[in-house]
């Protein structure tokens, strides 16, 4: 369950970037329709990256969720 944790934290980190990289693409002079386009590709593809790592790590709780190992004690 901390792997999965450290996992969701690494992954909000990279969605939290993807967002500054949106900001300062706007922020831009001579912004093109190409560039936001770009950007919006580049985005949507992070994203569904991350949208297919969060049904592993779903997989990967359901696993856990799964085990008889309740008793086991460190």
């Amino acid at each position: 369950l901390v792997s999965v944790a450290l996992q969701q934290a690494a992954l909000s980190h990279i969605l939290n970037a993807e967002g500054e990289k949106i900001q300062k693409i706007l922020s831009f002079d001579n912004l093109t329709s190409e560039t936001i386009l770009q950007t919006n590709r580049s985005v949507e593809s992070m994203v569904n990256s991350i949208s297919n790592l969060e049904v592993i790590l779903t997989d990967k709780i359901s696993l856990f969720k799964a085990c008889k190992c309740n008793d086991i004690r460190e």
